[in-house]
């Protein structure tokens, strides 16, 4: 069965490590803040100029003023900090944040990303993509493993404009955890319930399956 939203943003908080600083994207990567292992000290950033977010808030804690880069309302937590976007920006231009995710709509084995747009669609722009992924060598893209037509988003060669090139090498979807190295796909884990036959057949680009595959658990 493929995993949930809430299924991945938990398998992504497992690649979270004490005292990182991690900026988390629109969609999806968000729900990972609610997901951050008790005990362990981590700082969420957000490019409109928050450090320290918290999990979403309940009602009684909804601030209007208090939103994420997704204008959704979050929580800030102990020692959390406000500034401009300018600041923030530099924090992610200086390569001082340990791990980014995003989400996108395809990814290819070079490693390039495109996230921000889809020709004849409206768009609102690449936002602040374009300086995570030239400013953190360690990213993760969430996203679904095939559109709703059942086309692969894991490709030999992105076919929508791009958002940054050879800057990816963690993927995880609803159906698999991969890793990209020399030009090809890796599988490293799958979901549970979830064939290996299956995510071959949904991968578009060349796909290396090792002997050691492990079935994902929550």
């Amino acid at each position: 069965m493929a995993l949930t939203r809430e299924q991945m943003a938990q398998r992504v908080a497992r690649e979270l490590k004490d005292g990182y600083y991690v900026n988390l994207g629109i969609g999806i990567p968000t729900l990972v803040a609610n997901y951050v292992p008790e005990g362990m000290d981590v700082m969420l950033q957000s490019e409109n100029g928050l450090l320290g977010m918290g999990a979403f808030p309940t009602e009684d804690e909804v601030d209007a003023d208090m939103i994420n880069a997704g204008k959704q309302t979050v929580t800030a937590r102990s020692g959390a900090a406000i500034f401009s976007s300018a600041e923030s920006f530099a924090m992610i231009r200086g390569g001082h944040v340990d791990l980014t995710v995003l989400g996108a709509f395809e990814v290819d084995v070079q490693g390039n990303i495109a996230s921000w747009m889809i020709p004849g669609k409206l768009v609102k722009g690449m936002g602040g993509a374009m300086d995570l992924v030239a400013g953190a060598d360690n990213i993760i893209v969430t996203m679904t493993h095939a559109s709703k037509d059942g086309e692969s988003k894991l490709l030999k060669h992105c076919s929508l404009p791009l958002t940054g090139c050879r800057c990816i090498r963690k993927v995880l979807t609803d159906l698999a955890y991969l890793e990209i190295e020399n030009g090809t796909f890796i599988l490293r884990e799958r979901a549970p319930g979830v064939s290996i036959e299956e995510i071959v057949a949904k991968t578009a680009g060349p796909l290396i399956v090792p002997d050691d595959v492990i079935e994902m658990t929550f």
